[in-house]
């Protein structure tokens, strides 16, 4: 594995930070994706099209759709300084989930109906796996879809379905064949959100956002669950071999798991937090100079770089053209447990002031106490147990 970049690469990432600094818009940074208001999803998509008119959306995805053919090395370094910046990705599941499970799995009509508009900016896609009774284990899923002529008809439901409120396409997980085993028999399809019977309700979560304002606040947080009644979709929308879908799923959660932009924002985290302990005082004391404080520092660095290495390892995976599975999940549950750890770690070092939350006094804006407060994240992208159970089946090759 390298994990060194040469000097294209280099000037790749300096080119698009150079881009961010004169591009994004104030009011858009560290838009924190909850789409909580028209005015600020309004100011994330346009910034998201202006990245698309320079070319940086999909700068790994073919040319022929819309990409600018570059390596997934050149996209983890951009996703990389999206996440670091707070750059606003609206279509987040087109262009790091479903568009790459499309360029693997996906029909050559499919890719040209529907990669260039998300590299356009035009589109926002949502994921359809998860259900009421089909989480970690999505295998378990149950929402039908039944074949009638050259179309099949969907019902079921699904939540926590992140977007589905402002998407236009679903890339929804359905059962073709229930009398299969539980991993066989299910099917991928692109399902549009405007069809008849698709109906999208908000599902309101506890937990903390951005607003768009810097600021993080509590509550307010909306996801979505998504109800499918009588949905007639063309058989043409299947992606991949009926019957063969969890295969698919797999490769997409695959993609879900390598997330570098995720752990470049922790990296800024905790470097907004070591500034504040060089600019803040206590006893006439800064904060940095104090020895338990150093030491706490120094742990924090030591597993973020853990973290850092775990995610470009997946990538450089990538890069060679093989699928990290056991690789992905370890960067996962190192940053499941990494990210209640820090905000343990910073809490104790910011001290009675730091649960603050949309104060002036509340230290770092708030961002800390943000993190801090738990919520649906820490099970997203599979349980820590799933994780855990592929690591010991997958990397270790021990018995179920």
């Amino acid at each position: 594995m390298e994990f060194t970049f040469n000097e294209e690469q280099k000037e790749l990432r300096q080119s698009f930070r150079d881009f961010i600094r004169k591009e994004m818009p104030p009011e858009v940074e560290d838009w924190s994706g909850t789409y909580s208001t028209p005015e600020s999803l309004g100011l994330a998509r346009a910034f998201e099209r202006r990245m698309a008119e320079a070319g940086w959306l999909a700068v790994a995805w073919p040319k022929e759709y819309g990409g600018r053919g570059f390596t997934f090395i050149e996209q983890a370094i951009v996703n990389e300084e999206k996440g670091y910046y707070g750059v606003p990705t609206v279509n987040s599941t087109g262009l790091n989930l479903a568009g790459p499970s499309l360029m693997i799995h996906g029909s050559e009509d499919q890719k040209r109906k529907y990669l260039p508009p998300m590299t356009r900016g035009e589109v926002v896609w949502a994921q359809g796996f998860t259900e009421p009774g089909a989480g970690s284990d999505l295998a378990s899923l149950q929402t039908k879809a039944v074949q009638d002529g050259d179309d099949y008809i969907i019902n079921g439901q699904k939540i926590f379905t992140s977007a589905a409120h402002v998407s236009d396409y679903i890339y929804l997980a359905t059962r073709t064949d229930p009398d299969a085993p539980k991993h066989r028999g299910i099917s991928l399809f692109v399902v549009p959100t405007d069809a008849p019977g698709v109906t999208v309700r908000p599902l309101w979560m506890a937990g903390s956002y951005s607003g768009g304002t810097g600021v993080n606040q509590i509550g307010n947080a909306r996801n979505n669950e998504v109800f499918f009644d009588d949905v007639r979709v063309p058989a043409t929308e299947m992606v991949g071999e009926k019957n063969r879908g969890w295969y698919v799923m797999a490769t997409t959660l695959d993609f879900e798991r390598s997330g570098v932009g995720g752990v470049a924002g922790k990296r800024r985290e905790f470097d907004e937090l070591v500034e504040y302990c060089i600019e803040t005082k206590v006893g006439g004391q800064r904060l940095v100079d104090i020895p338990k404080v150093k030491g706490i520092l120094a742990d924090i660095a030591t597993r973020l770089e853990v973290l850092h290495l775990l995610c470009w390892r997946v990538i450089w995976m990538q890069s060679q053209g093989t699928v990290p599975n056991s690789e992905a999940s370890e960067g996962r549950l190192f940053e499941k447990s990494y990210t209640s750890w820090f905000a343990r770690q910073a809490m104790a070092i910011l001290g009675p002031m730091g649960p603050l939350l949309g104060s002036k006094w509340a230290p770092l804006a708030g961002r800390i106490a943000g993190s801090y407060v738990p919520d649906q994240s820490v099970h997203a992208a599979g349980h820590s147990n799933i994780q855990r159970n592929i690591i010991a089946n997958r990397g270790l090759g021990l018995p179920r």
